[in-house]
C-alpha cells in the first residue's frame, strides 16, 4: 500500500513540475509568452536566471522519479536527501504564502504583483504557483512515505529515547548558537511582516507588498519552529515525565527542523546570495539589500549551512547505529537491501 501511494504521488509531482519546465524553456529560447516588461533586465541575466530555475525543477522531477521506483529505497541517501531539504524549503513557504498573500489582500491595502500585471501577466502566476503548490504537496507527500518506509524505526521512535552519539557533544556546540540565531532572525522577520521597519531603508520599506509582508511571517514562523526542532533533537531528555510530550516521537521535532532549516537556508540564504551575485553581474538586476535585511540575509546562509552539516552528520550516525551496520545505505553487509531504521517489531 505505501509503495502505490509513493509511486503515485511521486508521478503526479511530475506531472506537476511540466507546466512550469515548458514555460521556463520557451523563456530561456526566447518567446516572450506572458511576459509584459522585463523592466530593464538584460537579456543574459534573464536567460541565465531561467536556465538555473529551470534546472532545479527538472532536478525535482528526477528526484521524485526516482522515489516512484522501486530501487529508490537503496539509492544513496545523500543523493536525495540535500535536493529533497532544498525543495522543502522553497516549496513549503510558497504553498503557505501564496493562498495567504491572497487571503490577505482582502483585507489589506496592498499592492499583490500576482494581480497587478506589471511584469508577468497574472495568468502565468497561476500556472506557476499552482503547479508549485500541487508538487510541494505530492512531493512531499512521497517523501513523508519513503522516509517511513526507509528509516521509519528512528522516525517512529519516542524522543526520550532518542540515542547519544559519538558526536553529541560537538553538536550541541555548533547548533546550539545557530538554533538560538535562528529563533533570533524569525524575530525579526516577524517584525518585518508585520509592518515593521527596523532597520529597513526607505525605498525598500515603499517597495513591499503584500506577498513580502505574508513571506516575512510565514518566513519567522518557521525560523521558530526550526530553532524549536532542533532544540528538542539536541536535549531530548528535557521534556517533563509523565506529560503528553513524553511520548513525542522524534519525526516531529525533526520534521520542524529539516522544514524550518530549509526554509532559513533556501528563502533567507540563497535568496540573499542570488541577489548579490545577479547584482554584481547585471545593471539591469534590483540590487540586493544592505543593512539589517542584508546581514539577517547572509547570516541565515551561514546558519543553514551549519544546520545541514550538522543534521547530516547526526542522522548519518543515527541510521548507521540503528542499522548495525557501516556499508552502502539501504544495503547489508550480505549486498541484500534493506530498510536503515528497522522498526522494533522488526527484529
Amino acid at each position: 500500500m505505501d509503495n502505490r501511494r509513493r509511486t503515485l504521488l511521486g508521478r503526479t509531482a511530475i506531472v506537476a513540475c511540466a507546466p512550469y519546465l515548458a514555460l521556463k524553456l520557451m523563456w530561456v529560447l526566447g518567446s516572450r509568452i506572458g511576459i509584459v516588461d522585463l523592466h530593464g533586465i538584460g537579456r543574459a541575466t534573464w536567460v541565465a536566471g531561467n536556465a538555473v530555475t529551470f534546472l532545479m525543477d527538472a532536478i525535482a522531477a528526477l528526484v521524485a522519479y526516482t522515489l516512484t521506483r522501486p530501487g529508490g529505497l537503496r539509492a544513496p541517501a545523500w543523493l536525495l536527501a540535500f535536493p529533497l531539504w532544498m525543495a522543502t524549503g522553497l516549496l513549503t513557504l510558497l504553498m503557505l504564502n501564496v493562498p495567504g498573500s491572497l487571503l490577505a489582500g482582502l483585507v489589506v491595502d496592498s499592492p499583490n504583483p500576482m494581480t497587478k500585471g506589471d511584469f508577468i501577466q497574472p495568468w502565468v502566476y497561476g500556472v506557476v504557483y499552482g503547479g508549485f503548490i500541487i508538487e510541494g504537496i505530492t512531493l512531499l507527500g512521497a517523501f513523508a512515505v519513503y522516509a517511513h518506509q526507509r528509516w521509519g524505526g528512528l522516525l517512529r521512535r519516542p524522543l526520550r529515547e532518542l540515542p547519544d552519539t559519538g558526536t553529541r557533544a560537538v553538536q550541541r556546540i555548533l547548533a546550539l548558537p545557530a538554533a538560538v540565531l535562528t529563533a533570533g532572525f524569525g524575530v525579526v522577520e516577524i517584525l518585518w511582516g508585520t509592518g515593521s521597519t527596523l532597520g529597513v531603508t526607505k525605498a525598500d520599506a515603499a517597495a513591499r507588498t503584500i506577498v513580502s509582508y505574508t513571506s516575512g511571517c510565514v518566513q519567522g514562523l518557521l525560523s521558530l519552529a526550526c530553532a524549536l526542532g532542533v532544540l528538542l533533537l539536541l536535549f531530548p531528555r528535557l521534556l517533563p515525565r509523565r506529560t503528553p510530550l513524553a511520548g513525542l516521537r522524534v519525526r516531529v521535532p525533526l520534521a520542524l527542523a529539516w522544514t524550518g532549516s530549509a526554509v532559513v537556508f533556501g528563502w533567507g540564504g540563497c535568496l540573499w546570495a542570488t541577489q548579490t551575485v545577479a547584482g554584481v553581474l547585471s545593471a539591469g538586476a534590483p540590487p540586493a539589500q544592505g543593512g539589517l535585511p542584508g546581514l539577517v540575509g547572509a547570516a541565515e546562509l551561514c546558519t543553514g549551512l551549519v544546520l545541514l552539516c550538522t543534521g547530516a552528520f547526526t542522522l548519518a550516525e543515527l541510521t548507521a547505529q540503528q542499522a548495525g551496520r557501516t556499508g552502502p545505505a539501504g544495503i547489508s553487509p550480505s549486498g541484500t537491501s534493506r530498510r536503515e531504521c528497522p522498526a522494533a517489531g522488526d527484529r
